[in-house]
């Protein structure tokens, strides 16, 4: 990363902004606590958006380094938490909740685009089916963005509130309301520009802090308003009024009519001509015809559905604008401010471009201004991208705001401009949800998001987009969880890297295992699964843990490793049964269980098992009958093929007591013999320059031999 180094002992980072002018550089200290001068620097990502910074000092050769890190060889490891992609205006917490909430309506959209993918795309049920889906989906982003608490208004309304005290809007919803509008919502098509016009009542405080505007001239009115005694005599009320009705604020525009000091009852008699322009204004303008089904709650206007009756409520509104104009009530009229202002008001209602320009402060003001009062019939995005056009150039922005930017990619029909405000300015989240809106309206973009790309390795901008926000979920401990819901909704690549998520969770924290695990289940990953099953075994079972890597490796149903294991347990088990160094293996061996049969292996463990716990009951006064059913669990276990051969002088010698039972013999002259067999076989196999040898004393075998002879001599006598 390019920079300067400081002279103080203290660094900074500060990223590069490809428009430092409009951007302020935002600095990162980085407290270190190191000596200078700083030697190297290294610089690597962490979890989520920090950064790990490697400060390294000056290595020096006559000097060791010493606890503190303060002399050569130094260094510190520091953690930067970078800012949310430089939207301050949605915090690390608040975004989470974003991601969390646009998770079911994605998810089901997705579940629908399946269902009905099997259809044809010129069916036209098909195409008003995902429709309803579409509108459904953008209707509940939408109001998951609008989550924000709204200040609570007063029951008694303040006559001098001129801007309401609502919830600060978010870019993020702005942008999604243009795509919206313009993509989505096509009941609205012939009244866009009256959804424009909402739209800007919404947002136009966003422009304020980058140009001016009419809130923002607004706001500041209402700060003079408590100070003001005559308010028509002030010219900064009748440029409001004039910048309200220009963008068609009509309930703001008549509420600050009737502030005119002619509708105070002390000055009705003597200002009777004044007050009655000023209500004929009022009421012209609460009646201007609207071109929309319905009107929002605050809005003003008389609403026509169809285009006909608009034109003729138009023409008749028009005419009586005109009559108002040159009627001679003007001249009786004494109030020079009252009279300029409100003739000031008339012409924008007639649509005077020079008028309207004055009464606005940016290209977008100007724009709305122009469908309302000159270009009422205005329809299509070409006619209104050259009206657009035409507006930017009578009120041009140095620095404009990045919603402008989606707003002439939109009206231009220019989808790659589209996409690249949107991923330039509003980040994965936003690209990877509104690419529904774009396909689902624009024939252009369908095409454009949906054709692979060679130099993407075979996948779409759509699967791009999904699978980018997908990794920025995977990036975080908090959002990890939902990143395999855009990966398995990528067709290409979106398993392989759905897998590599999985690999690398730490297997270490079961909590984590088994919610994996169960993302692995619900979208039917069983090879994942195992794997990820087989991976916390071996982990559990290296890091001193064996009864979880037994049970994992069992849930992966790994027969290799689980015989692996058996095998090792072999080497603790071989030696007598009285060694109590057998007791902590001996919960492990009934974890193993007998169900695999692995190689013979895990049967014989937890028979020996048996054996043991038995053998370890039998006392001087035992019971015969006891002491005969361990005898009986010794012949079996002698007999039984899974019982490996290195284990018959083992089990023969701490059976000792059972084959030297005092009251009666406790096996039979063929039992007997039995053993005596094995111990024969035993023998010989000695002789193999493999076999290996138990610990045990070196007279053990004698001793076996002579007890089972006298056994024998015993049994053959009782028989």
């Amino acid at each position: 990363m390019p920079g300067l180094m400081s002279e103080s002992d203290d660094l900074a980072m500060v990223p590069v902004s490809p428009e430092p002018e409009n951007h302020p550089a935002v600095i990162y200290p980085l407290h270190h606590g190191l000596k200078s001068p700083i030697h190297r620097l290294s610089i690597s990502w962490a979890r989520g958006n920090t950064l790990q910074v490697s400060v390294l000092g000056k290595p020096q050769l006559d000097t060791a380094t010493d606890v503190d890190g303060q002399e050569g060889g130094s260094g510190r490891v520091v953690e930067v938490k970078l800012s949310n992609s430089g939207d301050e205006e949605v915090d690390a917490a608040r975004w989470r909740r974003i991601a969390y909430g646009s998770v079911t309506p994605f998810a089901l959209l997705q579940s629908c685009k399946h269902s009905l993918s099997a259809m044809s795309l010129d069916n036209h049920p098909y195409k008003a089916q995902w429709w309803e889906h579409v509108i459904e989906y953008t209707k509940e982003i939408n109001s998951l963005l609008s989550d924000r608490k709204s200040p609570p208004r007063s029951i008694i309304e303040d006559p001098k509130s001129v801007v309401n005290g609502t919830a600060e809007p978010m870019c993020l919803k702005a942008a999604w309301e243009l795509l919206e509008i313009f993509y989505v919502d096509k009941e609205s098509q012939s009244w866009i520009p009256e959804r424009l016009l909402d739209w800007l009542a919404d947002y136009d405080p966003l422009f304020s802090g980058t140009v001016p505007t009419i809130h923002s001239k607004l706001v500041d009115f209402q700060q003079e308003l408590a100070d003001v005694q005559v308010v028509e005599e002030d010219p900064n009320y009748w440029e409001a009024i004039a910048s309200a009705l220009s963008v068609g604020w009509l309930g703001t525009v008549v509420k600050l009519l009737r502030l005119h000091g002619s509708y105070r009852f002390d000055q009705l008699g003597s200002r009777e001509t004044e007050n009655g322009l000023v209500e004929a204004v009022a009421v012209l303008i609460s009646k201007m015809p609207r071109m929309r089904p319905n009107l929002r709650e605050e809005n003003l206007g008389e609403c026509c559905k169809t285009k006909p009756d608009f034109m003729k409520a138009w023409e008749k509104w028009r005419a009586q604008i005109t009559k108002l104009d040159c009627s001679s009530y003007w001249l009786q009229c004494d109030h020079q401010q009252t009279r300029e202002g409100l003739k000031n008001l008339i012409q924008i209602m007639l649509g005077s471009p020079s008028v309207l320009s004055n009464a606005t402060f940016n290209w977008m003001e100007l724009f709305i201004s122009h469908f309302l009062y000159v270009r009422p019939f205005t329809a299509g995005l070409e006619s209104m991208y050259n009206l657009a056009q035409k507006c930017m150039q009578l009120k041009p922005i140095s620095s404009p705001h990045k919603l402008f930017g989606l707003v002439l990619g939109i009206l231009g029909e220019n989808t790659e401009v589209v996409l690249a405000e949107c991923s330039r300015s509003f980040g994965p989240w936003m690209m990877a949800h509104a690419v529904e809106l774009l396909t689902a309206g624009s024939t252009h973009a369908e095409i454009l998001l949906h054709e692979e790309q060679s130099k993407l390795g075979g996948i779409s901008i759509e699967e791009l987009h999904k699978l980018v926000y997908a990794q920025v979920l995977s990036s975080h401990a908090f959002t990890w969880q939902i990143a395999p819901i855009y990966l398995t909704s990528c067709i290409k690549q979106g398993i392989g890297l759905l897998e590599n998520l999985f690999y690398k969770q730490p297997v270490q924290h079961s909590q984590i295992l088994l919610k994996s695990i169960e993302i692995c289940r619900l979208y039917e990953l069983d090879t994942i699964s195992s794997n990820i099953m087989r991976i916390a075994g071996v982990h559990h079972w290296k890091h001193g843990r064996k009864g979880s890597g037994v049970f994992w490796l069992q849930q992966a149903r790994d027969e290799f490793r689980l015989n692996r294991i058996a095998k090792q347990l072999f080497d603790f088990v071989g030696k007598s049964v009285s060694d109590e160094g057998f007791k902590q293996w001996e919960g492990l061996i009934e974890l193993l269980g007998s169900e695999s049969r692995t190689a013979g292996g895990l049967e014989f463990l937890n028979k020996y098992r048996d054996f043991r716990r038995s053998l370890l009951q039998v006392h001087g006064d035992t019971p015969t009958d006891g002491a005969r059913n361990a005898a009986e669990a010794l012949v079996s276990l002698m007999k039984n093929p899974s019982t490996p051969q290195r284990f018959w002088l083992p089990l023969l010698y701490d059976s000792l007591k059972l084959l030297n039972w005092q009251e009666r013999p406790l096996l039979n002259v063929s039992q007997t013999q039995l053993l005596l067999n094995k111990l024969q076989e035993l023998s010989m196999a000695r002789l193999r320059p493999d076999f290996v040898e138990a610990d045990l004393p070196s007279d053990s075998l004698s001793s076996v031999r002579l007890a089972l002879a006298t056994n024998l001599g015993r049994a053959i006598l009782e028989e």
